[in-house]
């Protein structure tokens, strides 16, 4: 059963959709605190995104901070302090919490765009990190700290997902060191895909967002699957994988009419079918 996500009523940050719905902001909205995640934020941004592969109209998702910062991590009174209170069970189910928000990130079908400006450290580096693409600002501090407080680099699918992105060598620097990769190092290193000037990051990552929302995003959708997918195949396994993918892909009329316009030299339409 499909719905709409157009006017979701966020209650623990800012969501605002397009006018059309297909593109929308995610805005972490605690800036007196650089943006901290809690106990609820977390849980809905686990409900909204598991949600979302529901979504009759949501197709790009630009995930950002206000106030200049992206997310400092979990809020440390919030959550760090009760954590040092508590026992194994809830421990446990905590962080298999925390991780179905990366799970959850990474199975919806929209394209999520994380625009990062400031501080984005811990689990902030980590909302960074799940999503599809990263723009930046020159001054974007990303860390993933977790053995500033006594834990592991092993938290929310860092240790599997990181060294994908920036390789094995810099990622095992990172998560033992806690130190702050800058924003030249995150692109020059692929963590970042572009860098732009704070006046201009959000307008960019909405450019990107819009132009993936209005392409072929049924495409793009079966593309982040086998992204997703094919980290565990063999190579014989995952070209066969491909193949029934893609030739799924060409079953569609936006296939067709991707096609037809090429053909008649005009802009094609994607409508999802």
């Amino acid at each position: 059963m499909s719905r709409s996500f157009k006017d979701y009523q966020a209650h623990h940050f800012l969501w605002e959709a397009s006018d059309d719905g297909r593109v929308a902001i995610l805005r972490l909205n605690r800036p007196e605190r650089k943006n901290p995640l809690t106990f609820d934020s977390y849980a809905e941004l686990r409900d909204l995104f598991r949600g979302l592969a529901e979504a009759s109209d949501v197709r790009a998702i630009v995930l950002t901070g206000s106030g200049g910062n992206f997310c400092s991590g979990g809020d440390v009174f919030e959550i760090i302090e009760p954590l040092t209170k508590m026992a194994m069970p809830e421990l446990l189910a905590f962080t298999q919490m925390t991780g179905d928000v990366v799970k959850a990130m990474r199975k919806c079908p929209q394209l999520v765009i994380a625009a990062v400006d400031g501080v984005c450290a811990g689990a902030g580096a980590i909302l960074a990190m799940a999503s599809d693409l990263r723009l930046a600002t020159p001054e974007a501090k990303t860390a993933f700290l977790f053995t500033r407080v006594g834990l592991s680099g092993a938290d929310m699918g860092a240790c599997g997902i990181l060294p994908r992105l920036i390789g094995q060598g810099r990622a095992t620097e990172l998560l033992l060191t806690g130190r702050t990769m800058t924003a030249a190092e995150g692109h020059g290193w692929g963590f970042y895909n572009a860098l732009h000037a704070a006046a201009d990051l959000e307008t960019q990552a909405l450019a990107l967002a819009r132009s993936l929302a209005d392409g072929p995003w049924l495409a793009h959708g079966v593309t982040k699957t086998m992204l997703n997918q094919e980290w565990d195949m063999g190579l014989d396994e995952l070209i066969d994988a491909e193949a029934k993918a893609q030739a799924a892909c060409m079953t569609t009329g936006d296939f067709r009419r991707a096609f037809d316009a090429f053909a008649a030299k005009s802009r094609p339409k994607f409508e999802g079918n």
